[in-house]
């Protein structure tokens, strides 16, 4: 057993597996693909990581290449799959394939998580934790039954693997999208800032003197 300095972080271990010794893939991704081969649900999956709107810039053969790495799973309504500040169950993301995800979080203030957005089909959900292992930065519960495909860490590893060029545009691509969200949310906290400094002024002019 290692000792517990010497365990690598998951986004090292996850990089560094990139420039190691690689088997002969070939016939593994072959393989894998035939398994999903025929498959409506791993075809939808497909198309939605490759879709224009997906900003994964994936080509069709890439996109399957991944699905090929991923898993079907169903979550039923009103379950909460992730939670805010959890540490423990980091290490998967979910391609959303069919039904609706509220994302809430306990905001500076708050005792009760407000819901920050609602996320449909095509909708990536925990890929920060897929790739860093930080706590869960926000709760998911589904608005009704869910239909996902699923992505384990231990089958990123595989992938980086088998086919390193494709799960190196993968893990760009979620990048980008996190880099994306993190600008909206820039965005947002300074028109809040302005807001809330343009009501700090009206106050100031209705008190009297």
């Amino acid at each position: 057993m290692q000792p517990a300095h010497a365990i690598p972080h998951p986004a090292q271990g996850l990089i560094g597996r990139m420039f190691g010794r690689k088997p002969d893939a070939g016939a593994t991704r072959a393989k894998r693909l035939r398994t999903i081969a025929g498959s409506s649900a791993a075809q939808l999956a497909a198309e939605m990581l490759s879709a224009p709107s997906a900003l994964m810039q994936l080509s069709p053969d890439e996109a399957r290449a991944i699905v090929a790495y991923m898993r079907p799973h169903r979550i039923p309504e009103g379950v909460t799959f992730i939670r805010e500040g959890d540490t423990d169950d980091t290490d998967f993301m979910l391609l959303v394939l069919d039904g609706e995800v509220t994302v809430e979080s306990i905001v500076v203030s708050r005792t009760a998580p407000i819901t920050v957005s609602v996320l449909g089909p095509g909708s990536l959900i925990g890929e920060m934790g897929l790739l860093d292992g930080e706590p869960r930065s926000a709760s998911c519960t589904a608005m009704s039954d869910l239909r996902c495909a699923l992505l384990t860490r231990e089958a990123l590893n595989q992938l980086l693997d088998d086919d390193p060029r494709t799960a190196a545009k993968l893990m760009m691509a979620i990048s980008l999208r996190i880099a994306e969200r993190m600008r909206d949310n820039q965005a947002k906290l300074k028109m809040y800032a302005q807001l809330t400094q343009a009501m700090n002024e009206e106050i100031q002019n209705l008190m009297p003197l």
